[in-house]
């Protein structure tokens, strides 16, 4: 049977604001200013370098988590804010950012409805985390509206081939579908959608695929309990099956398969993203 999806405004409004608090509870699980930190700490230079961020500009990080964009572009001398659900995560950028000596804001906000008036920032930034908005067309047109017109945007995302799309795609049958109309968040990571997002909307659209190198690991269980412990997504998946203990070590054996698939021989892992820059029209 096809299923029946409601057209009532409220009861989508409503089932819309459950969606975010799960999300919003869901990012508050473990810790996710570690996994940015001790992982991935060289994407977000990598993305306000892409940027051309500095000084005297206004900039827009958009579920900044932490800050690993914010607080580097915060350190070129530009005005930045740096926006998420989960304002749970601030607290560590903001220990972060004053050991550092970086001055910014740290406002709570929806990437699908920013609270900032149109063309208010000269650049607009997201290191993996405007792809877990579920409505992508919705938070896309929200980083155009508050983009100045020849602004820049800069967004990196995890590809859907890539070994962190893969860790989504081992989790999928493992938790819950997502509710109708939002979108699986490596999409971001596609060549394909982000031209459609974006349309004709921007110009000098740069798509540019990259590896973040990941050293951490020794194993394929490592790997899968560091993010047992640490992420958001993980957690939740393992949460889900606390009555399903057979499904949990199906899952911790998947996981852990496919970390060590990952592991190249120098103890590495590469985990591919796409780099997307773009000019507002």
């Amino acid at each position: 049977m096809t299923q029946q999806t409601s057209t009532d405004p409220e009861e989508l409004a409503r089932a819309d604001r459950e969606l975010k608090s799960r999300h919003r509870s869901m990012w508050a699980l473990g810790d996710y200013p570690a996994v940015a930190s001790e992982l991935i700490p060289s994407l977000g230079p990598v993305v306000v370098g892409a940027a051309g961020i500095g000084p005297g500009q206004q900039v827009l990080d958009v579920a900044a988590g932490s800050g690993n964009v914010a607080i580097p572009a915060a350190l070129t001398g530009a005005t930045v804010t740096a926006s998420d659900l989960t304002p749970e995560l601030f607290d560590a950028g903001r220990r972060v950012a004053d050991e550092q000596g970086a001055s910014l804001t740290w406002q709570e906000a929806d990437v699908e409805a920013l609270p900032f008036e149109d063309g208010r920032f000269d650049a607009v930034v997201s290191c993996v985390g405007i792809m877990f908005a579920p409505h992508h067309q919705r938070a896309a047109e929200e980083v155009l509206r508050v983009c100045r017109p020849g602004g820049t945007i800069a967004i990196a995302s995890w590809t859907p081939q890539g070994f962190i799309g893969q860790m989504f795609a081992t989790m999928k049958p493992y938790v819950a579908p997502p509710p109708p109309g939002a979108q699986p968040p490596p999409l971001w990571g596609s060549e394909e959608h982000v031209r459609e997002l974006f349309r004709d909307r921007v110009g000098d659209l740069s798509l540019e695929r990259r590896e973040c190198i990941v050293d951490q690991f020794a194993s394929g269980a490592e790997f899968r309990d560091y993010f047992k412990a640490n992420y958001g997504p993980t957690i939740a998946a393992y949460r889900g099956l606390v009555d399903s203990p057979d499904r949990a070590a199906s899952l911790d054996a998947e996981l852990a398969d496919l970390g060590d698939r990952g592991l190249a021989p120098d103890g590495t892992m590469r985990w591919e993203y796409l780099l997307v820059t773009a000019h507002k029209r």
